[in-house]
């Protein structure tokens, strides 16, 4: 399902006049019907030989639009912020071989893409690498990759619930195979549906229609090459079938999308044109109830081109129809059964014939307005309503709380402080002024301003307040495990202050000057043992953090004492090629020795010895520990 509100942090440029206008019935060479050519880039230019699929990224950030376009040899990035002079960004190359078909959906700020190219799989692309492309176009690579499957045909999403669904592959029958994206770098097969054989495409939705029984629950729509099939997949490992429906003078049930109330689906026959003669035919399903789900009409255009996949945006349904180009339909009586066409751009001038040339898909569901179109044999398009719009927009505002980051920065966008904006056309753009905070904006409310505008310029304003915050604790640099022996001259070990020594620190976002606990505290005189050494800062808005480490003490024999206490001798000391270690009234069992930074050497476990020798010759000169049972540490030279 689609929010055609789209949220953004700086406003976009939106008022770029057209390139070609549509005048007189045409827009340069193309015919036109109340659509102006934005831009248009050719297939040679794309570094391909053919086109496919298209679909769009709106950057959540600064809302900057991107197109996808789908290749013969990859997917191309296009960057339309300004849509008379767009930017080919680059290309993530096909995972196997060329293909015909490929096929992209978004979700998350990533792109999955598929195509019936042998053991392509699905990739995954972060399409916030976008962002920065330093020199453009570049040749991309996938930051994840999903080998559930090889070839597949299309690829649909729900964004509500984080779920792909890939059409027509060889697993199940064809039917759709399950994928959770919930995080989109780690695709996890979630099952599939093969009660209903092939699907060719599909849409998925969080039902909220008409029909309660199935409120909230995940419902499949699919075109199953000759009928349409509902199926309910809330229940991933057991999909349940809720309708099949058939009708007159089928030849292949290609795609279809639901009008925005659910009431009705709006389905292609992608060969009924050429097979039985027909202008071109859209299906009308009523989907009122799921339950009884029937056909209900058929609209017929003026022309027999082909149609291929059509989405609805509000009370228009934008169809890609290949030699015909886009049409776009009034649907906002189709209870009524009236259908209308209110315009079209058409790329393939030629004719109008049911060939498989022309457009192949249409994307019309970007804030701006702009429509992206892909080409099977020119490329890609950009173009744009011509109507004139003089309505405001309403905007509404509401108060937000926003925490600070890492580096004491908070960023808001429009959405933020967005309480039910709207506009008669359905697209519009948020910004907010002031939107960037720090450290010395914490307390009182700042008084900020949603500026609201729609593809045509208008706007309209509202002010609401914002109040920042700082809940993020300390960042600290804690000390590692240490083994130390005891002070010369005294049975003890005196605890250092590890903060003043800065050998343990702590940063924050905003407060410089951190309170550092330290437990034991420093002075604190410590025998023979294992110690936690806690520390925790405090900074200016009662944020905490903690970090600890182990010491380890040890006790110091000198130079010369071979006896240590329960009538162990270690011997000689200063050592040379090894060392002797004789226990007159108990076992030796666990034996360890560790160099003067406490890293240990040698790890000795589950022995039964009343004495035993180390052999030192490969040990460099210096000072070493030996523990004997875990329990009694000495110091030893190695010369």
């Amino acid at each position: 399902m689609f929010k055609f509100t789209l949220s953004i942090v700086f406003l976009v440029p939106l008022l770029s006049l057209s390139q070609t206008p549509c005048s007189s019935g045409m827009a340069g060479s193309f015919p036109c019907d109340g659509y102006d050519l934005q831009s248009h880039l050719t297939l040679s230019s794309l570094s391909a030989s053919s086109g496919n699929d298209s679909w769009g990224w709106t950057d959540p950030l600064d809302g900057t639009e991107y197109a996808l376009m789908g290749l013969n040899n990859g997917i191309a990035f296009i960057d339309i912020s300004d849509p008379v002079n767009p930017i080919y960004l680059g290309k993530l190359p096909t995972h196997s071989d060329p293909s015909l078909w490929r096929d992209v959906k978004v979700y998350n700020n990533y792109a999955f893409v598929v195509s019936e190219a042998s053991s392509h799989g699905m990739q995954v692309f972060d399409l916030t690498r976008l962002r920065n492309v330093a020199s453009p176009p570049e040749t991309f690579t996938e930051d994840a990759y999903y080998g559930g499957f090889g070839h597949c045909h299309n690829i649909a999403i729900n964004e509500d619930t984080g779920y792909a669904y890939a059409i027509g592959t060889s697993t199940f029958g064809g039917g759709p195979h399950f994928i959770d994206i919930s995080d989109p770098l780690n695709p996890v097969a979630a099952g599939g549906y093969s009660g209903s054989n092939y699907t060719h495409d599909a849409q998925i939705i969080t039902y909220n229609g008409p029909d309660t029984d199935y409120t909230g629950h995940e419902i499949f729509f699919g075109s199953n090459e000759d009928r349409v099939v509902i199926v309910d997949v809330t229940n991933k490992a057991n999909p349940q079938l809720i309708k099949t429906i058939n009708y007159a003078n089928v030849s292949y049930t290609h795609q279809c999308w639901l009008t925005d109330d659910r009431n009705y689906l709006l389905v292609g026959d992608e060969l009924d044109e050429s097979n039985f003669g027909f202008n071109t035919r859209t299906l009308v399903f009523d989907v009122s109830d799921l339950d009884t789900a029937a056909w209900d009409f058929d609209y017929f255009a003026n022309i027999p081109s082909i149609d291929h996949n059509g989405y609805v945006v509000g009370d228009k349904y934008y169809l890609a129809s290949y030699t015909g180009g886009i049409r776009v339909l009034d649907i906002s009586d189709i209870a009524n059964q009236n259908i209308s066409e209110v315009g079209f751009f058409d790329t393939y001038p030629s004719n109008n014939s049911a060939n498989f040339d022309g457009v192949w898909n249409v994307y019309p569901f970007f804030g701006s307005g702009n429509i992206v179109i892909s080409d099977l044999d020119d490329g890609f398009f950009v173009v744009k309503e011509s109507l004139v719009d003089n309505i405001d927009p309403v905007a509404v505002c509401q108060s937000y709380t926003a925490s600070l980051d890492a580096n004491g920065q908070a960023i808001i966008a429009g959405s933020d402080v967005d309480g039910g904006s709207s506009d008669n056309s359905g697209f519009f753009t948020l910004s907010v002024s002031p939107n960037t905070f720090n450290c010395s904006d914490i307390g009182g409310p700042i008084t900020v301003t949603l500026t609201v505008t729609d593809p045509s310029g208008n706007t309209d304003t509202c002010t609401t307040e914002v109040t920042i915050v700082d809940d993020m604790g300390p960042t600290f640099s804690c000390y590692s495990n240490e083994t130390v022996a005891y002070d010369t001259g005294n049975p003890y070990y005196t605890l250092p202050n590890y903060v003043l020594n800065n050998d343990v620190t702590a940063t924050d976002n905003c407060t410089s000057n951190l309170t550092i606990t330290q437990d034991p505290v420093a002075g604190t005189q410590l025998t023979v043992g294992t110690y936690t050494i806690s520390f925790e800062a405090t900074d200016d808005e009662g944020n905490t953090s903690t970090c600890s480490f182990e010491l380890t003490v040890l006790e110091e024999l000198g130079v010369g004492d071979y006896t240590l206490e329960k009538g162990l001798v270690i011997y000689p000391n200063p050592a040379s090629n090894q060392v002797n270690i004789l226990s007159k009234f108990e076992k030796i069992n666990h034996i360890e020795l560790y160099d003067i930074s406490g890293k240990r050497l040698l790890d000795l476990d589950q022995l039964d010895f009343s004495n035993y020798t180390i052999n030192t010759s490969a040990l460099s000169k210096g000072v070493y520990f030996v523990k004997l049972n875990q329990q009694l540490s000495k110091k030893i030279i190695i010369n």
